[in-house]
């Protein structure tokens, strides 16, 4: 009995972790393969309010409007590109997921690297002042051996100059 229990609660947490696809039942195309394609073709695109999910699995109203641009433009005949080019024409390259490689979005690409550069050279850094502070200290000068010969031997003298 415990292992039925087991096994219903692993699957009912497995249900749970499964990603809810935000598309609601009437935006839904009638025909299956101009459905798959604005599937496709929403997965692609990024959600303009969450930034970090597609406007297929989005539940914010401007991802549904979009999805709801995207089955208007296959319904009137657009191809997959013709549809990805109008979206991006509205709202720019930022919309898609996987943007292109050009001038405008170098930084966006570049970025990552760039930050993992800058980690190295702090860390070089960080490693090279623990070097430095870990080494030898210049020798005492000759008033310096005098003034703490004087504090060492105790003889009331003020060692200051």
């Amino acid at each position: 009995m415990k292992r039925v229990a087991a096994r219903l609660v692993t699957m009912f947490m497995l249900l749970l972790s499964a990603p809810a696809l935000a598309v609601e039942p009437g935006e839904m195309l009638a025909d299956p393969a101009l459905e798959a394609r604005a599937r496709a073709i929403s997965a692609e695109l990024r959600c303009l309010v969450c930034q970090n999910q597609s406007i297929d699995d989005s539940n914010a109203d401007l991802a549904r409007d979009l999805r709801l641009l995207v089955r208007e433009r296959l319904k009137e005949g657009d191809s997959d590109q013709q549809v990805v080019a109008f979206v991006v024409a509205r709202y720019g390259d930022f919309v898609l997921l996987d943007p292109p490689f050009k001038a405008t979005t170098a930084l966006l690409w570049g970025g990552p690297a760039l930050v993992f550069a800058a980690g190295l050279v702090g860390i070089a850094v960080w490693f090279r002042r623990r070097r430095a502070e870990g080494s030898e200290p210049a020798p005492l000068s000759a008033d310096e051996e005098r003034r703490l010969q004087a504090l060492l031997d105790g003889d009331g003298s003020n060692p200051r100059p």
